[in-house]
């Protein structure tokens, strides 16, 4: 069956739906740090503990995190605009001018996040233009627990807020 409408129009529509933003990061095989910006982080499972996400397949980001089998997921603050845009394009050094810390496990972590979540890739799988990368938890934390965080809706960056 072939779909009645264009990719435009299922962007146009998708983007009604709000999604999370991290930066995942990681440390490349020449030991540099390495990140890209994601709108699509999911809890998968409790027991056991996995999360997901959804890079592009011609992400040259994830192809040099993914190398290591290790990731770490930086959950955004709102505020943090600048971080979210700059590790969501290719090329550059997107860590030029970031001081990151070494999270838990050693990857790093961006200042300001509000959480962190350190995982092993558990699968990698090609669904369509993207993969489906489920990550084992390892290790995972409140940075700052006070923080509103990010999210992504109509193709923009806002604040998400919890109602108390």
């Amino acid at each position: 069956m072939t779909a009645s409408f264009d990719s435009a129009k299922f962007r146009q529509v998708l983007g009604h739906v709000p999604t999370s933003v991290v930066v995942v990061t990681g440390i490349g095989a020449d030991g540099t740090p390495r990140g890209i910006t994601i709108g699509s982080f999911v809890s998968v499972s409790l027991e056991p503990a996995l999360v997901g996400f959804l890079p592009g397949l011609n992400s040259r980001s994830w192809a040099d995190i993914s190398a290591s089998g290790r990731f770490c997921v930086n959950v955004l603050a709102d505020g943090q605009d600048e971080l979210c845009w700059r590790f969501a394009k290719e090329g550059d050094d997107k860590f030029e001018g970031v001081e990151w810390v070494p999270s838990a496990t050693g990857l790093p972590q961006l200042p300001g996040v509000i959480a962190t979540i350190d995982c092993t890739v558990h699968s990698e799988t090609v669904v369509g233009d993207h993969y489906m990368v489920v990550g084992t938890v390892e290790s995972l934390d409140n940075v700052d627990d006070a923080g509103d965080a990010m999210a992504f809706y109509r193709g923009k960056v806002t604040r998400a807020v919890a109602v108390r």
